[in-house]
């Protein structure tokens, strides 16, 4: 055989090999749940986020990884029925949003690698055994330390100095961590002379008799905390808040960019994007109980100067000047 057409013979039979070794390689599976809705274009953000940086890491869809989401909304109940229909899928790993949907989903697996991505209090949560070793199937980024608390406050009296009496907003349902910050913030609220109101609501009706309660009465003031039925209802509770004149702080981003007066707290797409390295580190072997639990380590203080003027508001250079951002 002559050896031009050896080496031909040779390329045409290594083809078929290499592209059943392409067809063969295996399709890791992920499962998503998200205590938010579908429609939700800042989530929907956060997720393209951690998809790029899988990407980045070797890890296409289509090619080597398939990803199954779930939108649970903030209800209860569909988070506990998502949570069952993800493991039922057997996943290779699953990522979990927030504390609710990390409790529901630990209820029906202890085998399946699990990722929180912004869980509040692992640890109170019963979720790791500590930070540095969680020693079971779930690992992740926390959100905020308990401390974040008291600087909010601080931040609203500082915008807002005539604040007098502060309502601290939350839902026992999706917030079960309500204690965590509620202890600094009551301890904040007594170095800063400030009625400290615990303000827990389970719908918009009581959302709506809460505000307005505040809002009868002179120097109110709202501080919304970290909580998914909250960020659900961003909308309603920013146009409360505008509706009787009240100062409040937010720990999102989102909630100033529609109107909100100020927004201090961590960058919750930084979490997602750290949340893909773990990701490929489980993918490749590597076990939960051997990745520690991570602190956020970006944080964006934004203030929306329209709404500040709205409420007859000024913002002081010292506090514009930390910020991150400034909306006109």
């Amino acid at each position: 055989m002559k050896r031009r057409e050896f080496i031909t013979l040779l390329g045409g039979a290594a083809w078929p090999f290499t592209a059943e070794a392409q067809q063969s390689e295996r399709v890791r599976r992920i499962g998503v749940l998200m205590a938010m809705s579908e429609n939700d274009s800042e989530f929907q953000a956060f997720l393209a986020a951690f998809r790029e940086e899988l990407q980045k890491l070797g890890w296409a869809e289509a090619r080597n990884i398939r990803i199954d989401i779930r939108w649970a909304t903030s209800e209860v109940e569909s988070i506990q029925r998502l949570s069952k229909e993800l493991v039922a899928l057997q996943p290779d790993l699953i990522i979990s949003q927030r504390t609710p949907t990390t409790a529901a989903l630990l209820q029906q697996t202890r085998t399946v690698p699990i990722i929180f991505v912004n869980v509040v209090d692992p640890i109170g949560s019963g979720f790791v055994a500590s930070f540095q070793r969680p020693g079971g199937n779930v690992t992740g980024f926390i959100l905020m330390e308990p401390t974040m608390a008291s600087k909010w406050l601080e931040l609203l009296k500082e915008i807002a100095p005539r604040v007098n009496r502060v309502a601290f907003l939350f839902n026992p349902a999706t917030a079960p961590y309500a204690e965590y910050y509620l202890k600094p913030f009551k301890t904040a609220a007594v170095s800063f002379a400030v009625e400290a109101i615990v303000a827990p609501v389970r719908d918009m009706s009581e959302l709506e008799s809460v505000v307005t309660a505040l809002g009868r009465e002179p120097n109110g003031g709202l501080i919304v905390m970290p909580d998914s039925f909250l960020s659900v209802h961003r909308s309603e509770i920013i146009s409360l808040a505008a509706r009787f004149r009240l100062p409040a702080v937010y720990s999102r981003r989102f909630f100033t960019e529609v109107g909100g007066l100020l927004s201090y707290g961590n960058d919750f797409g930084d979490n997602y994007r750290r949340a893909a390295s773990y990701a490929d580190r489980i993918l490749r072997d590597a076990k939960p109980s051997e990745l520690p639990v991570q602190a956020p380590v970006k944080f964006e203080l934004v203030i929306n100067l329209k709404t500040a003027k709205a409420l007859g508001l000024t913002v002081p250079p010292s506090v514009l000047a930390r910020a991150d951002e400034v909306i006109e």
